[in-house]
């Protein structure tokens, strides 16, 4: 029970955390390394499978990735990018505090559901790849978004240029 009070804590500071990261990531321009750094740093967590209390089936790692990704969803709606003075901005969105505690919310039930059926071990690993799975889909459909507004922002300079 402790362990679970414990990571539930955690889980709801990290939330708070990505929202003042969040909210000043909108005052600076984005960047390529600002959008991928995220999920490679996180990937590191992925280190807890070198232990055997925390190693899943492979059936579990797909369907934690799965509902991650369809988790991303909202995330990615709530995440728009746009050119102000030449640079790519991240739009700030006061839904994405909403969304963001919602999952905080739905993971805490989904956890404690799982929890009775499953180890604590286990469900730290599938909810590590939840979050994993959530946050790179999240951050690849937002470079994507990047790397399209950069074009069209290339293409606007070049044609500048030949003026």
């Amino acid at each position: 029970m402790f362990w679970l009070i414990a990571s539930t804590i955690v889980a709801a500071g990290m939330a708070t955390a990505m929202i003042f990261v969040r909210l000043r990531a909108a005052k600076r321009p984005a960047s390529v390394k600002k959008i991928i750094l995220p999920p490679l740093f996180m990937s590191t967590g992925a280190l807890m499978f070198v232990f055997p209390v925390f190693r899943v089936e492979w059936t579990q790692v797909l369907e934690a990735l799965v509902v991650g990704a369809l988790f991303s969803v909202f995330l990615i709606r709530t995440s728009k990018l746009e050119v102000r003075e030449g640079d790519i901005y991240l739009k700030p969105s006061k839904a994405f505090i909403f969304i963001l505690f919602g999952l905080l919310v739905l993971r805490i039930v989904l956890k404690l559901v799982i929890g009775q059926t499953v180890s604590f071990g286990e469900t730290s690993g599938m909810f590590f790849l939840l979050a994993f799975g959530m946050i790179l889909t999240w951050r690849l459909a937002m470079l994507k978004q990047y790397l399209r507004l950069e074009k069209t922002l290339d293409t606007k300079k070049n044609l500048a240029r030949r003026v």
